[in-house]
């Protein structure tokens, strides 16, 4: 006769293995999202450099702009003081420098924040998934050292 406990264990080792999936892909999906907040935190930390190098421009100096693929273009700065910054779903607005710097100031604060979550969330999915395999390791050990065979 089969122990009583063997499907009780049997049913949690099938539960703990469908969590522990749900688990990675959900971990795997916050990796994703963590590594392209830290992407667009670049690009903000780039932007505002750019902001700080134009506050030190004259009109008409003449500054390389990047056009993708490592190639650039001369082009004479019309209006050192105005940028137009994108307020997102295709409309944007002129700021002056000041205005520009203190939007990607904010906007980088929320990224942030944002990613601070992010991270604290992937943190206790991590605990979880750590717990939850040593969990499925005791009880296979139980399996393994014979707890549970049947009797004929």
């Amino acid at each position: 006769m089969a122990a009583h406990n063997h499907n009780h264990d049997e049913e949690e080792l099938r539960k703990l293995s469908m969590e522990m999936r749900y688990l990675e892909q959900t971990a795997e999906s916050l990796q994703q999202r963590i590594s392209m907040i830290n992407a667009a935190l670049t690009d903000l930390s780039y932007a505002n450099e750019t902001l700080e190098g134009l506050e030190k421009e004259k009109e008409n100096a003449e500054l390389l702009i990047p056009i993708g693929g490592s190639a650039y273009m001369k082009v004479k700065l019309a209006d050192p003081d105005k940028v137009i910054i994108s307020l997102g779903s295709g409309v944007s607005t002129e700021k002056t420098v000041a205005q520009a710097k203190e939007t990607i100031k904010e906007r980088t604060e929320e990224l942030e924040k944002t990613m601070q979550s992010g991270q604290q969330q992937f943190q206790q999915i991590a605990e979880r998934i750590g717990s939850s395999r040593n969990r499925v390791q005791t009880l296979l050990s139980n399996v393994r050292e014979g707890k549970y065979l049947s009797y004929v």
